[in-house]
C-alpha cells in the first residue's frame, strides 16, 4: 500500500503508514498531538486536553464577574436610594419565587402587593433588588390605579444563591417590603458592567 494522508478530527493531515492488515497506523515516534503545533493526528487525549482548556477559559470568563457583583451593603444602598429616609415596613408585599432553582439563567419571580388600586389608595411603584448580581437594582416598575392589580411577573438571572428583596411604594408615601432566599445549583454567567 502506498503512503496516503490521513486527516485528523481537527483537519490536520499526517502521512499514513500501513500495517499487515492494510489499515493506516502511525508509529509512536510520528504520533504527535495536533495541539503540539506540529503536523499529526489528533488523539483523544489531545482533544480532551484542548476541550478542558477551553472549558477552563469559559469558567475563568464567568469568574471575572465575581469582582463586579453586588454585595448586601450595595443592595442596601440601592434600596436607600429608592426609599430615601422613609422607613421600610414588612408586609403587604409577597415574593413568589422557587426556593431552589436548578438553573440561574431563568428564574421566575412574581411580586404581588395588597392594594385596592383605587385613585385614593394604590401602588405607585414596585422595585426588586438582589445581593450578588452585577446590579443590585434588578427592576423598577411604575404603576397607576389603571393597572387594576399590583402584580409584576418576570424572569431574572441569578449569579449565585442569594436574597431577593421586593419594595413597593404606595400612594400614601409608605414603603413595604418582602424578601426571599433562593438557592441556585447552576449559577448564571452574567456579564460584568463596564
Amino acid at each position: 500500500m502506498k503512503d496516503a494522508e490521513i486527516v485528523g478530527t481537527l483537519g490536520i493531515s499526517a502521512p499514513a503508514h500501513s500495517r499487515g492488515s492494510g489499515g493506516p497506523v502511525l508509529p509512536a515516534k510520528d504520533w504527535v498531538p495536533a495541539f503540539a503545533g506540529t503536523t499529526g493526528l489528533t488523539t483523544r487525549r489531545a482533544f480532551l486536553g484542548g476541550a478542558a482548556t477551553l472549558a477552563g477559559g469559559v469558567l475563568l470568563a464567568c469568574a471575572k464577574v465575581e469582582s463586579a457583583r453586588a454585595t448586601p451593603a450595595t443592595m442596601n444602598a440601592a434600596i436607600k436610594k429608592v426609599i430615601g429616609e422613609a422607613p421600610l415596613r414588612k408586609g403587604k408585599v409577597t415574593i413568589d419565587v422557587p426556593p431552589l432553582v436548578e438553573n440561574g439563567n431563568t428564574v421566575p419571580v412574581t411580586i404581588s402587593v395588597e392594594s385596592p388600586m383605587t385613585a385614593a389608595e394604590h401602588v405607585k411603584a414596585i422595585h426588586m433588588f438582589n445581593e450578588k448580581n452585577p446590579q443590585p437594582n434588578v427592576i423598577g416598575v411604575k404603576l397607576s390605579p389603571r393597572a387594576g392589580k399590583a402584580q409584576l411577573s418576570t424572569r431574572i438571572k441569578l449569579a449565585d444563591a442569594q436574597k431577593i428583596v421586593a419594595v413597593a411604594q404606595l400612594s400614601d408615601g409608605t414603603f413595604w417590603s418582602d424578601d426571599a432566599d433562593v438557592i441556585v445549583t447552576i449559577a448564571a454567567c452574567v456579564e460584568g458592567l463596564q
